[in-house]
């Protein structure tokens, strides 16, 4: 979609200023000339699968979903709150189709283990979001013995994803990211954050630079299965994420954060729209977004394949060249 000149440059002005586009300012004046909300039942008898969807922006997307007729399956680690989120969405729409299943995508053997029973009760997914996150506030390693952010917001999406890949055919994939990543390097050479005193903040970051550079590489890939593959970021939503984990920020900022339903809302049009957007974006409010704030430590081609070599090594997905660490 092409914008006229003044909404195109007001529209770069507000996504650079960060307050006027990542508040909940963005939506309310970007509204005026986004792309068309998709169409009533766009996603009818459609299964979609949502992670980390037992609250906040995966609660708020799935809502979403399911007012476009989707039937949306919920994934998270707490089975008390996956049946919490489907009741009100079940309160909310009396005849949504939601499925509740208890996974952990940061244990990478439980999510293959998990994608292989999902394929055999779904034969056809029209699209996965990829939205559960974590932010600790200290190093934390999975049983595995992955740094539990980089488990969380890397490897275990990799593993479901490649795990889905048959019944995704022709289907889409869509990554909740953050504006976050904008503030860093891909940290290809310690991607396991062992070195330096670690930070939760800087941690989630780190693996949000991970996902943009992810996102291209699977769009890449999975072409061969006409898979589409975008990643987005919300703004500044009022979640339990951003409160909880970020309370400082969250008092500072109140009055202007967005609502969950609106930080979800460019996730739930990726997932639905018909328009022509093709793969590999980095959106936010329906909008194609740059990687980089500023052309500056953008990652080398050398960086980004050793970094793709690491998670198939890591995971064992897909067949890497060489010695892997299977996940099966």
């Amino acid at each position: 979609m092409v914008l006229p000149a003044a909404a195109a440059a007001l529209d770069w002005a507000m996504d650079k200023s960060l307050v006027l586009g990542y508040s909940k300012i963005g939506p309310a004046l970007r509204r005026r000339w986004w792309p068309a909300d998709p169409e009533p039942g766009a996603l009818a008898g459609r299964h979609v699968l949502v992670t980390g969807a037992s609250g906040g922006l995966g609660l708020a997307a799935a809502r979403g979903l399911t007012r476009l007729g989707a039937v949306v399956h919920l994934t998270g680690r707490d089975a008390g709150r996956l049946d919490r989120a489907r009741s009100e969405l079940l309160q909310q729409q009396p005849l949504a189709h939601v499925r509740v299943h208890v996974a952990d995508i940061s244990d990478l053997a439980a999510t293959a283990h998990f994608a292989r029973h999902f394929v055999d009760e779904v034969p056809a997914l029209h699209a996965v979001v990829h939205n559960a996150g974590v932010m600790p506030p200290r190093r934390t390693t999975t049983p595995e013995g992955h740094e539990l952010t980089l488990a969380t917001h890397v490897l275990g999406p990799h593993v479901l994803t490649y795990g889905l890949r048959d019944v995704l055919a022709g289907g889409r994939v869509v990554v909740v990211t953050s504006g976050g990543a904008y503030g860093q390097r891909l940290a290809v050479d310690d991607a396991e954050y062992a070195r330096g005193d670690y930070s939760g903040v800087t941690a989630y970051a780190r693996t949000k630079r991970m996902q943009l550079v992810l996102t291209q590489l699977w769009a890449r890939d999975l072409a061969r299965d006409r898979i589409t593959v975008h990643s987005m970021h919300p703004g500044w939503a009022d979640t339990p994420g951003v409160t909880d984990s970020l309370p400082r920020f969250a008092a500072l900022t109140g009055p202007l954060l967005r609502d969950a339903d609106s930080g979800a809302d460019t996730a739930v049009w990726l997932t639905a729209t018909a328009e022509p957007i093709g793969s590999g974006g980095f959106w936010h409010d329906r909008r194609r977004r740059p990687t980089h704030y500023a052309p500056v430590g953008v990652e080398t081609p050398e960086q980004v394949e050793r970094f793709w070599r690491f998670v198939r090594e890591q995971t064992g997905v897909p067949e890497p060249d060489g010695p892997a660490t299977s996940v099966s």
